[in-house]
């Protein structure tokens, strides 16, 4: 099974050159701006989204292994490949609506689900579905704060986007794929 990035070594740790850098910049400001208390209270809040994005983060990083590990390339592409057709769609669609939580449990996920074989617009489709109509968000949400009915006009009204996403990111040049 292939690694989940197929971004060359390089342009992985310049990403994360990248984040230090900015990190390393942030602190610094932080310390010119609020002192030695100002840069205690920014690590502080640090540790503590740490704290709570690692129960997240962790089972959708194991997940996204399991998927990649665990399901046949040939599947993955035949369900969700090039030559899947609408049915590919619709599916990475139902599967994007049905993935709870934030990005960190969806990328993950998307990663997997590419070096498993999805094809780009599956992808497309699926972020999409689960930006446009997660199926948690939408019931922890929408519902209570924009109550049922707008809520659901909502949903069918921006359903066929996640498709029509998909559609056209199968159509445009070849040039984008997740690293």
């Amino acid at each position: 099974m292939p690694p989940p990035s197929s971004a060359s070594p390089l342009r992985r740790h310049a990403n994360l050159a990248f984040i230090v850098g900015l990190c390393a910049t942030s602190a610094l400001a932080c310390f010119a701006l609020k002192g030695t208390e100002g840069l205690a209270s920014g690590l502080g809040r640090a540790r503590d989204l740490a704290l709570l994005m690692l129960p997240v983060i962790l089972p959708a990083l194991l997940l996204a292994g399991l998927v990649q590990a665990g399901v046949a390339r040939e599947r993955i592409t035949h369900w969700l490949g090039a030559n899947s057709g609408t049915r590919g769609l619709v599916l990475a669609t139902l599967a994007g609506i049905a993935t709870p939580g934030g990005p960190m449990a969806a990328f993950p996920l998307v990663l997997a689900l590419a070096a498993g074989g999805a094809d780009r617009g599956a992808l497309v489709a699926f972020i999409s579905a689960w930006a446009l109509n997660g199926f948690s968000r939408i019931l922890v949400w929408e519902i209570p704060v924009l109550g049922p009915e707008f809520a659901a006009l909502r949903f069918v009204a921006s359903l066929p986007l996640p498709l029509l996403a998909g559609m056209i990111a199968r159509r445009l040049p070849g040039w984008a794929t997740p690293q």
